[in-house]
């Protein structure tokens, strides 16, 4: 927060896995930072969802927000099983009496999910993992940088996403919003573009 009462997101580098879609959109309020939902129990059949988890979490590791609830607790635990211990870091929830906002009943266990946590409390709990200004500085690929360079809003933009998608080890089928999460997260600016300039070349050796 500023001195004036205004509500500052918190930045956090690292890619962060949820549940669902409303619990991205709760805590996009909170972090600024690349925010994938798992679909909850979907995760388990998405063998694309468990690729980009993989391969996003080669670099600094992913951070895992789930429900504090059994449910919650099968898709740590399932997350555990395709990544390394020291790729996860785990950050919880209070445990807090309620139900959201959206929904009639509460849920199983009787507790609020991270849709219904308040923003200060979850940029609290990121506190930790604010991004720093040391190191590397990934990120700053723009939507106009894919389009610019034929990656998005062209005839053949999919399947140019797609071999670039197998050259960096991301699943294909992306849109080019994941995509370009993606690549802000695995690369720098002048990374992506020299990644993207490849495949062009690629395709004129053709």
């Amino acid at each position: 927060m500023s001195g004036s009462g205004e509500f500052i997101k918190l930045p956090v580098d690292r890619p962060v896995i949820v549940e669902g879609k409303f619990d991205r959109e709760r805590l996009m309020s909170a972090i600024d930072a690349e925010i994938i939902p798992l679909g909850g129990f979907a995760i388990f059949s998405d063998e694309a969802k468990r690729l980009l988890i993989t391969r996003l979490a080669e670099k600094n590791g992913i951070i895992v927000l789930t429900d504090s609830d059994g449910a919650g607790l099968v898709i740590r635990n399932h997350i555990k099983s395709i990544l390394p211990p020291d790729k996860i870091i785990n950050l919880y929830i209070p445990q807090i009496k309620g139900k959201e906002k959206r929904k009639t009943q509460p849920s199983k266990a009787g507790f609020l999910g991270v849709e219904g946590i308040e923003r200060e409390t979850l940029r609290s709990i990121f506190a930790p993992y604010a991004a720093g200004e040391s190191g590397v500085r990934r990120g700053g690929l723009t939507k106009t940088d894919l389009y610019e360079y034929g990656f998005s809003g062209g005839d053949s933009a999919q399947s140019l996403r797609d071999l670039l998608c197998q050259k960096a080890g991301l699943p294909g089928g992306m849109s080019a919003n994941a995509m370009l999460g993606a690549l802000n997260l695995l690369y720098t600016r002048e990374d992506s573009i020299k990644l993207m300039t490849s495949i062009g070349q690629d395709e004129n050796d053709d």
